[in-house]
């Protein structure tokens, strides 16, 4: 079979949880604040994903605003079962200190391109939920459970509880079946099947460089529960050198003619300082059964080259995407926390209108639409359209990754009514959130008329450029530091920053008139380089 390069779904695509119908499988991975929520990339040959939908499209289904940088939707679970499919997800609304304020739901569909149900509530006693459907009919609620007053551990196990899908609700017992092992921070559990033994396979070590994916077995679903001999059958905690690093929380399927692989997150640390810009992505790994356990094949450490049925299309993940904006935004774009998008944006007329709302890195309601970093390297232009009336009004071209990592190169009123290039900038400013001084000297506009504003991303280094009427595009600005675009540098760094670089439009008005800005197009431009050949550890 043809080998793959992981990861499978490059840039931020956490959480995978993996399902197989007929010759069709799906992929659902974590948006968090991103809107609309969770993604679901299909594949008939393991090489090849599209994004086909991203199921949580309105307000009865998600609402996070107010939801903190790296809540909301956390790993959801796709199943299929009595010919539908089955949804479930969290919305984190607290993620800090000593609580955790986590609401799990389910929802259904017939079809995976929808309609999708309004959600069912399940419980909110943890996170990291998913399903499993008993071959006597039964369906099983897991999640990892929550104990605030850590006694002895926060993490404190793997809940199971019955659920009920004709009245909806979760019935009978209610039973913490795994206490993870010595490794600590249990959660992720996913139930299976397999020659009279039950699986439960969970992740461990938090989401950065200790992560792990633990399995265990026993003979009733309610334990007790044998932890497999390595303990881990996948991890990169023991080695630093592992092109794939933080490897962890994953899913099995078993392909058509009876191979088994594993989904898995993992990331990709670029520079000294090992900081995952893309983010947790996808990775794929062959596996195996060997006296009715699981192992990963020539693990537990995951393999950067993994063999699959198909052969991936390399042309399509490297070509130039230029979007334009004639009826509706591309399925590529996302944007934050909010449903309802006619308070933030428009398409129409080949423009995509921003109303200016709250500042950039409001956990409520601001207009930015961003689609994700996918390559270590690469431009981005766009061209705006925007008359600021005094200093509080902004808008531009956005490296983003949260409210305290950013950068900015706005069109940018003046407290005398006039226009000029301004960058702003959030270098890793958790916990103030504090824009960093001084300024780069701002360069003043016309009047009137539209600005082209580009940015390009080589590896660790960011500059800004801009061209005014038939001009050639100069330089703005000094070189950025790209790096601190990644989880290590996001607010709460230990095991609390879980999503990834993000490149967009924005747009900001304080002064709360919703003030319209104006994008012709938008353009993301890959380029190779060394960071390509993934010994991106040492770079």
């Amino acid at each position: 079979m043809p080998q793959l390069t992981n990861p499978i779904i490059p840039g931020f695509n956490a959480d995978p949880s993996i399902v197989r119908v007929g010759e069709d499988y799906y992929i659902a991975t974590s948006t968090f604040e991103w809107y609309p929520g969770v993604q679901i990339h299909h594949s008939k040959d393991l090489a090849n994903w599209d994004l086909v939908i991203r199921p949580l499209s309105r307000k009865s289904q998600l609402d996070m605003r107010g939801d903190p940088d790296s809540c909301g939707v956390w790993a959801p679970c796709l199943t299929y079962d009595d010919n539908k499919f089955w949804l479930v997800y969290t919305d984190v609304k607290r993620k800090d200190g000593s609580f955790k304020d986590a609401h799990n739901y389910i929802v259904t569909a017939d079809k995976i391109e929808g309609p999708w149900s309004d959600p069912y509530y399940v419980n909110s006693s943890g996170f990291d939920p998913s399903l499993f459907h008993d071959d006597d009919g039964k369906k099983w609620f897991v999640n990892m459970l929550w104990d605030h007053r850590r006694r002895p551990r926060a993490f404190a196990g793997i809940r199971l509880q019955q659920w009920d899908d004709k009245t909806g609700k979760l019935v009978g017992e209610r039973k913490t079946i795994f206490f993870g092992s010595e490794l600590d921070l249990v959660e992720a559990p996913h139930l299976y099947k397999r020659n009279g033994y039950y699986y439960l396979l969970t992740a461990e070590g938090g989401t950065g460089y200790e992560h792990a994916s633990t399995l265990c077995r026993s003979k009733s679903i309610w334990g007790p529960y044998e932890t497999h001999p390595q303990t881990h059958v996948l991890t990169s905690k023991d080695n630093i050198h592992a092109a794939l690093q933080r490897a962890g929380h994953g899913d099995i399927v078993d392909t058509p003619d009876g191979k088994t692989y594993m989904v898995h997150l993992t990331g990709r640390p670029t520079t000294q300082s090992r900081r995952c810009v893309l983010g947790r992505e996808c990775g794929l790994q062959e596996a195996y059964w060997k006296d009715d356990w699981l192992y990963v094949k020539n693990g537990p450490v995951p393999s950067l080259h993994v063999e699959v049925p198909g052969t991936r299309d390399e042309a399509k993940y490297w070509a130039e995407q230029k979007y334009s904006f004639e009826k509706e935004l591309h399925k590529d774009f996302q944007w934050l926390r909010t449903p309802e998008t006619e308070r933030i944006f428009a398409v129409g007329d080949g423009k995509l209108t921003l109303f200016g709302r709250e500042s950039i890195g409001s956990w409520f309601e601001q207009a930015l639409v961003a689609r994700r970093q996918t390559h270590f390297s690469y431009d981005a232009e766009t061209v705006i359209d925007f008359s600021p009336e005094d200093e509080r009004q902004f808008a531009g071209l956005t490296a983003y990754y949260c409210r305290y990592n950013f950068f900015y190169l706005t069109v940018h009123g003046t407290v005398d009514g006039k226009r000029e290039l301004l960058i702003l900038r959030s270098e890793a400013s958790y916990p103030d959130g504090m824009l960093e001084r001084p300024y780069p000297e701002p360069v003043e506009l016309p009047q009137v008329g539209k600005v082209k504003l580009a940015l390009s991303i080589r590896g660790p280094r960011l500059q800004y450029y801009y061209a005014v009427g038939d001009e050639k595009l100069k330089e703005i600005g000094p070189v950025y530091d790209a790096s601190i675009l990644s989880d290590e540098c996001g607010g709460h760094k230990a095991h609390g920053s879980f999503t990834g670089a993000f490149v967009g439009m924005a747009a900001s008005d304080l002064n709360g008139t919703a003030l319209p800005a104006k994008f012709d197009y938008f353009v993301y431009r890959p380029e190779h380089s060394e960071l390509d050949r993934y010994e991106v550890h040492t770079q």
